[in-house]
Parts: C-alpha cells; structure tokens; sequence
C-alpha cells in the first residue's frame, strides 16, 4: 500500500475525513468501471435500440419519471434539455408503435408532453434560437433524433396511438438551426467501410439502422464499443442479442445492472476517475492510503500518446494530464513527454483535430508539467527529462489560460456546464504553476467567486449545488494560504451544504444534478465526492489555522 502524507498543513485531518476519503477509495477498487450517474439520452437510446435487454420496462419507467414539469428532460436550459428530451421522446414513440395496450397511458402522457416542448421551443419557430451548448456529438445526434421522431409520426398514420392523434403524420423542424449535412456525410463514412476517427465510436448510435460501424470493428475486452451502451446497442443490432458468448452482451448486461435498467453515458471512465478521485485528495492534504492496484491502474496505460479515460475511447490530453498529475503527487512521476502529442502553436488540444479549444486540458496540462518539474528541482531531474523544455511549457501553457479569462475574473469551458468548475481548475493551476504574472488573474477570479456567492452560502449556476460550491471553497482555499476574514466568511457559509452532501449522498444514485458534458450531462459520482470532502479538509485546515481575532470562525466540518 502507498501511504501518501498531507503536503499542506499536518495535524488537521479529523478522523472522519480520513474514514470518508478511505471509502472513497476503497470505492475505486469496488466499481473498477466507475460510479457515475445515468443518462436520460442514452438510456432512451437503449429503449430503441435493445428492447431485448434486461431492464427494459425500468428503463421506460425511468424516462416517464425523470420528465420535468414542462415536458422536458436533462438540465433547466433549453439547449442542455435538447438532446435529452429528443432522446426520451424518440424512445417513447418508438415503444408506442411497437405496441398498443391499456397500460400505455403513462407513456403516451409523457410523449405528447415532450412533443409539444420540442415543437414549441426546440424544432419549431422559436428553434433557430437555441443557445446550444458544445456537448459532443450534438450536431450529429440532434438531427439523428428529429428524422427519428418524424419516421415514427408517420407511422402513426398506419398505427394510431391513442391520445397522439394530433401527432399523426406531424414533422418536426430541424433543431436549433442543424440541418443534418454532417450528419448525412458521417452515415456515409460509416457506411463506406472506411475506418474512421476513434472518438467517433462513441456515438455510432447515429449511424443507418442496422448493424453499425466499420467491417471489422470489434469491441474491447471490456465488451464496450466506444465505452457507451448506445455505441455499442448500435453495433450490436439484431445480432448475437441471445448469444450467451457475445461480450457486447454481456457489456450491456453490466452497465445495466449498476442502476437496474437506466445507464450513463460513457461507461467505463477507469483512469479518468481515479486519476481526478486521488489527485483532488492528496491535494488537499487528506492523508490516504493508496493500493499499489490503484497506482499501476494509472501507469499501465500511459504510451507515447499517452492514456485514455477508458477502454474504447482514444487517448486524450485532458486523462493523461490527469493521471501523470496524480502519480505525481503519489510519488511515483512519469515524464510528461506524451502530452506534447497534443501541444498547438499556441495551446494543447483535448485530442487531435479537436474543434475548440479546453480551458480545463490546458489547466491540467499546466499541472502536469508543473508538479513534474517541482520533483526535478528536488532531485535534480531524471535521465532525458528535458527541463528545460517543460517551463517553456509551463510558461507557455499558463499564458494561454490567462488569454482565456473572461473580464470578469472566471473561465468558462467545454467540459463542464458551470464556469466554477473552470474557473477553479485555472485558477488554481496559475497560483500554483503560473508564477508572479498570474498573480491578477488569480486575484480576478478570487474577487469573482467571492461576488457570485448565494444568499444561503452556496454556489451554482442554476441552483446552488454542492459540487459548485466546493469547487468555490477550493479555489479560496488552494490560492490563498492566509484567507483574510472576507474569505474565512464565505466558507464558513458554504460548509453547510458541503457538509449534507456527503452526510446524505448515496455515490450508486445521487440526488443532485448532472453537470459533466458527455453527449448528455453526467455526475462522475466519485470525482464530485472526492472534490467536496477535498473542500471540507481544507475548510477544517484554514479554520485551524486561523489567527484568533474574533473574526468568523468555520463550523463543524465532520463529513457525517
């Protein structure tokens, strides 16, 4: 076992902190695929794709339940809703002209519901207005969806569905301004037989019906094409779905049985949740035990390219930053050398040909070869480690992301549906790595989040949540080793909501909203509980710590 020791401030980590970041990663080892929330897009893409699979009555109760009062699905915004609600619709008609019987009232209910939310704010006049947001794959899967529901509205002429009589026949428009031109170019790739980018495996649910994907894709040792159920319910088709030996099957079966019939999105995310799950907590200077299984997870996989998050997916350098982070800060440093794969004339792109560009990657980055380059200074390098090259890069890498800062102090990204999440991976990357130029572009981002706080203490984009607002207490906390009385305040006002997250959360199904990108939102419930006990250690610290003026003092931060 690697036993890791606080590299902050020793003496201040209660005994239920250290409890709750052991579970956590005792938890690692438990769900070596991850713990991570389902999806409303892809388990609808499961409805239509795989009626044949366990779960399949649940899942349909599942999309009927998690309708929002206005017909909707997925998050409060109507571009975040899009795919989601054109997902669950699609997969309701689809079930709907498969069948007809009387218990077909909940569904039907949800259908029309949801059609009248898409023709109303999504596919009808009001469409072309939609601020989309940069989920992957959007613009292929949204006009997939719309030909969808519209092939099943024409088939409502032939088999009516009570209650969707209005429906039959309807088409809806394209969304938000897709055409579908991509859409039809990428069908054609697939349908060539030419290979094609790795990245786009993971949403060939888009592909013509039938049997999806290059000639001789097969999938993984995992059973996973493209690490998503969709992906790989679409390779699949009809065939081998009664094969005992398929491994896709029996993927499918896996990734079914973690939340008894809806599933997430990617699906496994392996060293993309280990890698941020113990770097968050040594970071914070929670002292944890670390099985060598966990460590060796991290470095198997690191090639010239670096690491993918999983199985399925390319490599990327958003993962491998991460994960050379974390065995950094384990003790056990790798040269960061694969991430250079990845670096721009200006920038490191998430992956090659990567349309956009990440604030968070590059912040990763920043931390990569920081860290890496804090462990050369104290041992005088390692043998073909080019130092010198690496504070060129962190110098290079640090003014991007100070290139990148809105003018009021905080980043946004494409990656994460709340600038907290940004901002915080920045922002602590600069104080940390980015020297004395970042120092005003810390102290923006500090003056913006102490300004966005809530009345009640915490932070959130649409609502305050508990992950925004450890991401908050972080970025204070790790940028400001003396937190002023302002600072002390604010956190002391936060503690609370932190605390009834890890107090109330069940990590197998969690209560509070999805706000990762993947083609759907998502909770990697692990990374978000390792940020928020991060919060807490470090609220505990910084109120051992503080100087005894009779300013606001942080309340009991015990996780339970």
């Amino acid at each position: 076992m690697t036993a890791v020791p606080s590299p902050r401030v020793p003496g201040h980590a209660d005994a239920d902190t250290v409890d709750a970041a052991r579970e956590l990663i005792e938890g690692l080892v438990a769900y070596p695929w991850g713990q991570v929330s389902p999806s409303v897009y892809e388990t609808g893409r499961l409805v239509t794709l795989a009626p044949w699979l366990n779960g399949h009555g649940e899942r349909l109760s599942y999309l009927v339940e998690s309708q929002r009062p206005d017909g909707t699905w997925g998050a409060p915004a109507t571009g975040y809703a899009l795919v989601p609600t054109l997902s669950a619709v699609e997969a309701l008609l689809a079930e709907l002209t498969r069948r007809s019987g009387a218990d077909d009232g909940p569904l039907v209910r949800s259908a029309a519901a949801g059609l009248r939310a898409i023709d109303e704010r999504m596919c009808g006049p009001s469409g072309a207005s939609v601020d989309l947001p940069d989920l992957p794959a959007i613009e292929l899967i949204a006009p997939s969806l719309t030909q969808r529901i519209n092939a099943s509205l024409a088939r409502l002429r032939d088999r009516p569905v009570p209650g969707l009589a209005e429906w039959a026949g309807r088409e809806l428009g394209a969304p938000a301004g897709l055409d579908g031109a991509k859409l039809a170019f990428v069908r054609a790739l697939l349908g060539s037989g030419a290979d094609v980018p790795q990245k786009l495996l993971h949403a060939l649910e888009i592909a013509d019906d039938g049997p999806a994907g290059p000639a001789g894709l097969r999938p993984e040792p995992t059973g996973t094409i493209g690490a998503s159920p969709a992906a790989t319910a679409a390779w699949l088709g009809g065939r081998a779905a009664d094969d005992p030996s398929s491994p896709a099957r029996w993927y499918l079966e896996t990734v079914v049985a973690q939340h008894g019939g809806p599933v997430p999105c990617g699906f496994p995310l392996t060293v993309f949740e280990r890698g941020w799950v113990l770097a968050w907590l040594i970071r914070a200077g929670i002292p944890v035990t670390v099985p060598p299984e966990l460590v060796l997870s991290l470095t198997a996989p690191l090639g010239p390219a670096g690491t993918p998050a999983a199985e399925g997916l390319p490599a990327d350098a958003d993962t491998t930053a991460g994960a050379l982070y974390a065995l950094a800060l384990l003790g056990a440093h790798h040269r960061p050398d694969p991430l250079f794969a990845y670096e721009t004339d200006t920038h490191f792109c998430t992956w090659q040909g990567e349309e956009g560009a990440s604030v968070t990657t590059n912040a990763h980055v920043l931390e990569a070869f920081g860290q890496y380059l804090d462990a050369c200074e104290r041992t005088g390098g390692a043998p073909g480690a080019d130092v010198a090259r690496y504070a060129a890069t962190v110098a290079k890498a640090a003014g991007w992301l100070r290139g990148q800062q809105r003018p009021d102090g905080s980043w946004d990204d494409r990656w994460h549906a709340s600038p907290l999440y940004a901002t915080a991976c920045a922002a602590i990357a600069l104080a940390r790595f980015g020297g004395g130029d970042s120092a005003g572009a810390v102290d923006a981002a500090r003056r913006w989040v102490l300004g966005s706080q809530r009345p009640d203490g915490s932070w959130g984009r649409w609502d305050g949540t508990p992950e925004e607002t450890a991401y908050a207490v972080q970025l204070l906390l790790l940028t400001d080793p003396s937190p002023g009385a302002a600072v002390r305040d604010a956190v002391a006002r936060a503690v609370p909501h932190l605390r009834r997250s890890l107090r109330n959360a069940d990590p197998g199904e969690p209560d509070e909203p999805a706000l990762w990108h993947d083609k759907d939102l998502y909770r990697p419930a692990a990374i978000v509980r390792a940020g928020t006990l991060a919060a807490l250690h470090l609220a505990r610290t910084a109120a051992a710590s503080a100087p005894a003026d009779g300013q606001a003092s942080v309340p009991d931060v015990s996780p339970r």
